[in-house]
């Protein structure tokens, strides 16, 4: 008997739903940063066993939106909800209650019958007693199929919560071949990567008022008859002022974000990279409907 089934991760901003799913795949699909609100579209990953396939689905984190952008990630993340087998609804351990964002996922829980399992991160930084009342707390409030602790960072509780996933997971056929992991394209791949950099690189108010664009996404061969991928991509900022923070002087930020995202690349890719970046401003893209309808989910 084979079981196949959709699973979607959802929480705040910044609990480490994205680190979780990369350690579920083995592989990096998702990416991780200490910044909220890093995850914009709703990532498919999947996770091939002998009987079984998992496709999990990344969701934007919730919080509360100051533009058609943030509407469009909440949209998403709840929407995402109704089309899925089960949930995995991810917390902090070290929350000491309910917070508000975490009750606002809770009423919507509610709002459907769905399978939850409550998984509690983060376990490291708390001691058991506290952990088991952070339990019984969230027992209180909603009727979990499990409740799983784990280590998004460290791995520890990954093995035991795919366990309690197959035992929900109705029978079903293969959705995708089993060489595959994520259903995002190469140039999607290439931007989120690009885009992980400057999170991790730029100031705090520069990040999330930019997206990336790949313009150029092609294999050759160099005259040595090596592989290699020419990647052209666009960084799009909201100001002027901006765009000279993520250039640099001379330069030096913009070269040391594409050379970053050039060595994960090469990786993934399992090819040399060629990687070419620019920078433009786009005011207001975070409010023009057509750049947003990128981040809508698919149907």
């Amino acid at each position: 008997m084979f079981k196949s089934g959709f699973g979607a991760i959802i929480g705040r901003a910044n609990v480490g739903k994205s680190t979780l799913i990369n350690n579920l795949v083995g592989e990096k699909v998702a990416i991780t940063t200490s910044k909220p609100q890093t995850t914009r579209t709703a990532i498919k990953a999947i996770v091939n066993n002998e009987n079984s396939q998992i496709i999990f689905i990344d969701t934007p984190g919730i919080h509360k939106p100051k533009n058609k952008l943030g509407e469009t990630l909440n949209e998403t993340t709840f929407q995402t909800l109704n089309e899925v087998d089960f949930i995995l609804f991810l917390i902090e351990a070290d929350s000491s209650k309910i917070g508000k964002g975490d009750s606002i996922i809770l009423e919507k829980l509610k709002e459907i019958n769905k399978k939850v399992i409550l998984v509690i991160n983060k376990i490291d930084l708390i001691k058991k007693a506290d952990l088991l009342k952070l339990i019984d707390e969230y027992k209180n409030t909603y009727s979990f199929e499990t409740v799983v602790p784990i280590s998004a960072t460290s791995g520890k509780g990954i093995k035991e919560l795919l366990e309690e996933i197959k035992k929900l997971l109705p029978e079903g056929p293969a959705y995708y071949d089993k060489e595959e992991y994520t259903d995002q394209t190469m140039r999607q791949l290439a931007e989120e990567i690009i885009r992980e950099k400057t999170l991790k690189l730029l100031q705090d108010e520069v990040p999330h008022g930019i997206y990336i664009e790949t313009e150029k996404m092609k294999k050759r061969k160099t005259k040595e008859k090596e592989e290699i991928y020419d990647i052209e991509a666009t960084i799009y900022c909201i100001r002027k002022s901006h765009k000279g923070i993520i250039i640099g002087k001379e330069g030096n930020m913009l070269k040391k974000i594409g050379s970053y995202a050039r060595q994960d690349l090469e990786k993934i890719l399992g090819t040399k990279v060629n990687l070419q970046l620019w920078v433009k401003v786009k005011e207001n893209w975070q409010d023009d409907e057509l750049i947003i309808k990128r981040f809508k989910l698919e149907q």
